[in-house]
């Protein structure tokens, strides 16, 4: 994947902007430039329960967290291909980690802030990804069905807690053939959604020595 350029560092004189956070597991992550060995699982599981899909707009008690959106994409990956290797369903798991960075930005906001929101988003991706023994890029295929999954999952929270009509979420977000029916979206608190999402993560990633 190719880049263009980040912004210029100013001159010496001028402070450099910082360009890290601190999370919760102590790491410094720097957001323009991040090493897979500053991402922990725990960290993303955390901030991507404590992300809502929606900007919040949507019914329940609870706004519905990307950290249970991420385990109904993957579950509709895995149902859609039954025989996927292990490894592609843990790709559609942790397919919005980003965001327990950058935040969950609705589609029209992401397009007005231009292709630098993009490449920061990517930058990021291919860290988590390589940090948890996938390749950086994703082969074709297995992005176009996470992203398949991805449209099912939006369309059926549209319609359940998001407030569109089934005509409405058609013309807006499509419905892919196939989108499942029988999902009952219950928008989880934020600690349950975190430790539904590591308890996912472990069986698809294996423990690898990584969480013991």
């Amino acid at each position: 994947m190719s880049f263009e350029p980040m912004p210029a560092k100013p001159n010496s004189s001028t402070p450099t902007p910082r360009a890290w956070q601190r999370m919760l597991s102590g790491r410094r992550l720097n957001i323009l430039s991040p090493s897979p060995l500053d991402i922990e699982i725990e960290d993303i599981a955390y901030g991507l329960a404590r992300v809502t899909r929606w900007n919040g707009q949507t019914k329940g008690t609870y706004g519905l967290s990307v950290a249970q959106h991420s385990l109904l994409v993957e579950g509709i990956l895995s149902r859609n291909a039954p025989q996927l290797a292990q490894k592609w369903r843990l790709a559609g798991l942790i397919h919005d980690a980003p965001e327990y960075v950058i935040g969950d930005m609705i589609t029209p906001f992401k397009a007005a802030l231009g292709p630098l929101y993009r490449q920061i988003e990517a930058r990021l991706q291919e860290a988590v990804h390589i940090r948890f023994g996938l390749p950086a890029e994703l082969p074709p295929g297995i992005i176009h069905s996470i992203k398949r999954a991805d449209r099912m999952a939006a369309f059926i929270e549209a319609t359940q807690i998001a407030g569109f009509s089934d005509a409405e979420a058609k013309k807006l977000f499509s419905k892919p053939r196939g989108t499942p029916a029988d999902y009952k979206l219950i928008p989880l608190p934020p600690e349950k959604a975190a430790k539904a999402f590591l308890r996912r993560f472990d069986l698809l990633f294996g423990h690898k020595g990584y969480r013991g």
